[in-house]
């Protein structure tokens, strides 16, 4: 079953289990569909996948970038070597914020929230992992 919008329970464990005031690095693992999946009835032109997640990152590069957040890895992925055989990904992300807080306060925001519609259209599976350096 794919994975993506977080739930209102796996959002407030994640408010609850990641610390609080200290930089935090989100894993982004993203497989695309083919074709975007708008709802029926959307005023968005059809696209592929790749596309409506470009759609979905002018909004949120602009979005992470004033929360004082950056993207600091941006890659293909390729292979994956220890995985069950069916999970395969297109591209990891690997996006900094300034704290969970940051984090949180940018997913709430309006802007964002609208434009994460081309996001769910976009990918056929995501995971999105939050983490802190050691």
């Amino acid at each position: 079953m794919p994975s993506l919008n977080p739930s209102p329970e796996q959002l407030a464990d994640f408010a609850a289990t990641m610390p609080s005031g200290v930089p935090i690095l989100m894993l982004n693992l993203l497989r695309y569909n083919d074709q975007a999946t708008y709802p029926s009835g959307s005023q968005h032109s059809p696209c592929s996948g790749r596309e409506a997640y470009a759609r979905y990152s002018r909004v949120a590069l602009a979005k992470v970038q004033a929360s004082g957040g950056a993207v600091e890895v941006r890659t293909k992925a390729h292979a994956a070597l220890i995985a069950p055989p069916d999970e395969q990904w297109d591209d990891i992300l690997l996006v900094s914020y300034p704290s969970k807080e940051a984090f949180l306060a940018m997913i709430g925001d309006s802007d964002y929230q609208a434009a994460a519609e081309h996001r769910s259209a976009a990918l056929a599976d995501s995971r999105l992992i939050g983490t802190t350096r050691y």
